[in-house]
């Protein structure tokens, strides 16, 4: 997706915006800072929006803060777009960004991401079985001093064998290769931290594994019970036919893992593999000269030269990658706990 593939109804956020997290901000909540940011993809939802922002005003309001809800709509076939133009012509704290197709909840998800401007970010999706009103909860577990709250699903209200079996199987494996123990990887509903989350790189079904990725920040990650409600309008957008996309992902994510955690081990593992296979092509290269003389040696000898000069540049590449790795490691450390509340 690129940018000719985004339109919004607002501008969006310059450099020159004022930073969220400044003290000396002033009382009325219309001059601060957006202290929260409510992403909601939405796709073919016409008939859950209206209820969704009625919902959300009773969840907001209340908190007493400067909030944005930006809605995405991505692609719609239906009167989706419409509910929302109607929705954000009616309050200003909605904002609407529309994908001229549907590219799926990530990347939708990833949109809404970009264009935010709250020091909190909150997804959820928009067919009403998050409840906005966790929203709340999830905000205080993020005050008390964590990078992430991940909300999951306690009472599902989803097919068994459709929904609930696939779902229960793909958390364990993810748990498994990943590392990371998350009981909902599938629930949208979760809180981040701007600076963290708009690091995370998301494509793919990537949003699944939003904890799995940001366990490489050195963040703090907190889960909490949230409610789940029986879908009451329009149609799933989730099946079976997500799991090769999701087990392709998880291919990605072990290997990204694998190589940001112990990105020396692996280039000098690789580097190894080359020297000896460099060896090899010299033991070869001089079986071959006292063997065949016809200059079957040159190409033994190519090879070795070849691989050898591939494990001296995988060599030297995994010393700067270690270099990189631990000085990144260092500003992490130093960035954990860099909390404040509202």
């Amino acid at each position: 997706m690129n940018a000719q593939d985004v339109e919004t109804n607002l501008d969006c956020a310059t450099p020159d915006d004022p930073d969220p997290f400044r003290s000396g901000a002033t009382t009325s909540r219309a001059d601060r800072p957006i202290e929260l940011s409510v992403i909601i993809p939405a796709f073919n939802e016409e008939e859950s929006l209206g209820y969704l922002y009625d919902r959300l005003i009773e969840t907001l309001d209340p908190l007493g803060i400067n909030y944005e809800v930006i809605l995405v709509d991505d692609g719609s076939s239906d009167r989706t777009f419409d509910e929302l133009s109607i929705i954000a012509a009616r309050n200003p704290h909605f904002r609407i960004i529309k994908l001229r197709r549907n590219y799926g909840q990530t990347p939708a998800m990833v949109a809404g991401i970009d264009h935010a401007r709250g020091r909190v970010l909150v997804t959820m999706d928009a067919d009403l079985q998050n409840d906005p009103a966790d929203i709340g909860m999830l905000l205080e577990t993020l005050n008390e001093g964590h990078d992430m709250v991940v909300g999951w699903r306690i009472n599902r209200q989803d097919k068994w064998l459709s929904r609930k079996l696939p779902s229960l199987i793909a958390n364990r494996l993810i748990a498994k290769v990943t590392g990371v123990n998350i009981r909902d990887n599938g629930c949208t509903l979760k809180a981040f931290r701007s600076d963290l989350i708009k690091r995370v790189p998301l494509y793919g079904e990537m949003h699944r594994f939003i904890p799995a990725m940001s366990s490489t920040l050195g963040c703090s990650v907190a889960q909490v019970g949230v409610r789940h409600h029986a879908r009451q309008h329009g149609e799933s957008k989730y099946g079976l036919g997500r799991i090769y996309r999701v087990v392709f992902d998880l291919v990605v994510i072990k290997t990204l893992l694998s190589f940001a955690q112990r990105p020396t081990a692996y280039l000098t593992g690789t580097a190894v593999i080359a020297g000896m296979l460099s060896i090899i092509g010299i033991g070869a290269a001089l079986y071959a000269a006292l063997a065949t003389p016809e200059g079957s040696a040159v190409v033994y000898m190519s090879s070795s030269i070849l691989f050898g000069s591939l494990a001296l540049f995988l060599g030297l590449i995994g010393i700067i990658a270690a270099t990189i790795h631990h000085a990144n490691a260092d500003v992490t450390q130093a960035r954990i706990g860099e909390w404040s509340e509202w």
